[in-house]
This record gives C-alpha cells, sequence and structure tokens, in this order.
C-alpha cells in the first residue's frame, strides 16, 4: 500500500456556416432567353478554364516548396531505451496551455474553473478542460507557499474550504514524494467508469462500515482511480495498491487487478484495522505516513461534502514527480523499464 506517485484550455469547436444566397437580378421580361442562355453558357466555360488555371499554379508552388524545403528528419541513433510514441496533443497537455505565471491570475482562473466543475450546464469538454487546470493549479499553489498571501484572498467564501483542504493534501503528499530521474516503467489507462467506482465504494462501505468517500481519497491518491497500472517502488499493486501478501489475506480470493476486489479487500483491511474507533490508526495502518493520513482526510472530506469534488478528480491527470519537475504521464503512455526523464522529455515536450 505504498506508492509514489503522488502525483482542457476549452477548446470549444465552433461549427462554420455558411448562409449561401442566390438573388436573380435578370428580368426575363427585358432579356431573350436564347441570348440569355448563351451568356450563361460562356459564364460556365470562364470559370472551368479559371479554375483548372489556378489549381495547376498551386500545384507547381506545392511542388517548388517541397523541392527547396529543407529536411527536417533526424538522424537514427541507437539506444538502449525504447521511449513510448508520443501521444496526440490534447488540452490537457502543458504544450496546448499554460496556467497564468502571476498567482492573483491563477487563482482567479482556479475560482472559475471551480464554479464551471459546480455548473450542471458545463459540457464534458468544458469539465475535463476545468478539472486538469484545476488540478495544475493546485499543484503550483501547492509548490509556493509564498503565494499564500495573495492567493487565499481572493477565494469566494464557499470556496474557502476547497482551496484550502486542495492546498494542503497537495503539500502533504509532495513531502512524501521522492524525487525521481526516471519515469516509471508502467501504463497509463482509462479508469473504471465513474459511476461503477462509485458503486463498488458503496458496497465496501456496506460490507465494512468504512466511509466510501475514505475508499474514494485512497483510490485517488493510490492509483488516480486505477489509471497507473504498475507496480510501486514498494512493490504494490494494482487500483489500491496492495502488497500481494496483504492483498491474500483480505482478498476473498479476488484479483489484485480488479478495481471491485482491490476497493472491497480495502475496506476489510481499514475494518480490521480499526477504522470504527480510530481512523486515522486505520489509515496510518494503510500506509505509514502522517502526510498520507492528512491528504486521505483532506480529499475524503471533499468527497463526501460535494459532488463536484469527485467530478473533478476522477478527471485529473497522472503527473510524476522529477528531478525535472512535474512530468505529465499521458492516457497510452506504457513503458516496461524506467526511462530518463531528459529523454523522456526530449521525445515527449511539456
Amino acid at each position: 500500500m505504498n506508492t509514489t506517485s503522488c502525483p482542457k484550455t476549452r477548446f470549444v469547436p465552433q461549427a462554420i456556416s455558411r448562409n449561401r444566397r442566390e438573388v436573380n437580378t435578370l428580368s426575363y421580361n427585358r432579356v431573350d432567353a436564347t441570348v440569355l442562355r448563351s451568356a450563361v453558357a460562356s459564364i460556365r466555360t470562364i470559370r472551368r478554364a479559371t479554375a483548372l488555371l489556378v489549381v495547376t499554379i498551386l500545384f507547381a508552388l506545392l511542388g517548388c516548396s517541397e523541392s527547396t524545403r529543407p529536411s527536417t528528419t533526424p538522424t537514427a541513433t541507437a539506444t538502449a531505451t525504447t521511449l513510448p510514441p508520443p501521444q496526440p496533443l490534447r488540452a490537457s497537455d502543458p504544450a496546448q496551455w499554460r496556467l497564468a505565471s502571476d498567482p492573483a491570475h491563477l487563482v482567479d482562473d482556479l475560482v472559475a474553473d471551480e464554479q464551471a466543475l459546480r455548473d450542471p450546464s458545463s459540457s464534458e469538454a468544458v469539465v475535463i478542460a476545468a478539472a486538469r487546470r484545476q488540478q495544475a493549479a493546485y499543484r503550483a499553489l501547492g509548490r509556493h507557499p509564498e503565494w499564500d498571501p495573495i492567493a487565499r484572498p481572493r477565494i469566494p467564501p464557499s470556496l474557502l474550504e476547497t482551496y484550502d483542504r486542495n492546498v494542503d493534501a497537495r503539500r502533504q503528499l509532495a513531502a512524501m514524494a521522492q524525487v525521481k530521474d526516471t519515469v516509471p516503467p508502467w501504463r497509463i489507462v482509462p479508469p473504471a467508469p465513474a459511476d461503477e467506482l462509485l458503486g463498488y465504494y458503496h458496497d465496501a462501505e456496506q460490507a465494512s462500515g468504512v466511509g466510501w468517500n475514505y475508499l474514494a481519497a485512497i483510490n485517488l491518491i493510490e492509483s488516480r482511480f486505477g489509471s497507473i497500472d504498475g507496480v510501486s517502488t514498494a512493490g504494490a499493486q494494482g487500483p489500491m495498491q496492495f502488497l500481494p501478501s496483504t492483498f491474500g489475506a483480505y482478498s476473498d480470493g479476488g484479483d489484485i487487478h480488479s478495481p471491485r476486489d482491490s476497493i472491497m479487500a480495502a475496506g476489510r483491511f481499514l475494518a480490521a484495522n480499526g477504522f470504527a474507533d480510530d481512523r486515522d490508526h486505520a489509515i496510518f495502518r494503510y500506509n505509514n505516513a502522517a502526510q498520507y493520513v492528512q491528504a486521505v482526510n483532506d480529499y475524503a472530506a471533499l468527497i463526501a461534502a460535494d459532488p463536484a469534488a469527485f467530478t473533478g478528480y476522477y478527471r485529473w491527470d497522472v503527473y510524476y514527480y522529477t528531478s525535472a519537475g512535474d512530468v505529465l504521464l499521458p492516457i497510452g503512455y506504457s513503458s516496461t523499464s524506467p526511462i530518463p526523464v531528459q529523454d523522456y522529455l526530449a521525445a515527449h515536450p511539456q
């Protein structure tokens, strides 16, 4: 149960409509029909000839430009590490958008994104973009406590607890993180559907007495709701990051990689470690760090208090903390061995 993985500008396609209007300015009472047909035929002939000439010129120009353009194909070099293929750019990619550089502007944008997550009229594209900017903003705020006197006063009272707990959780997890010179041998996959996960949390709560929101918070921290398919440095596996030996004791014969089985096992583990009487002790037994306990409590409180919290968290990306800073590992990332972070960034600029 140990993890070191603590870790869209809104692109709304605009439909292009063209209103074509045909205006007939000819008066058939004043123009002989035969003359008119002849004139129209002549015009059509001229237009076809003109279009053919333009196409011919364009092909000639393109041929010229291709023949004189310098080659940009890099020279192949041998390497011992196979890098994953570049991923398509998305609205969440840092190459596609930037957070504001000053804390006041950053926080104003964060407030707008928090409000978009709570707006029932927001489209899925808007929600995804807001959630991923929200995540990046909280990661930046977590790294910069010196921004607090500027940032926090700009938060509306209705969002203060949301802000405080997200920033605190980020700082707690950052204090636990080990800086790596490589990106991990993981696969990043889409999580199970949100409604399925919510059903598993509630099933586990009913069976074990452990609050569903705590199971969701642990699932978020441990594997970004199952997006991380890989083994931690301590050997933990699956959506809830169990050591195989521990999972065997609480799995009831389940599969460590199954979202439902691992969530149910987590409920049994926490219940067996006294969650009902001493919640913090049980969470500490899951991952022996006081910072981890605080981060779970922060996220669990927000998830229970406001459905918008889970809405945002479910759409968060996977970031990996390295010597080069936060590195985004998008869905589709896959490596069977660690990759030097500078090599990965050279192939996948961020």
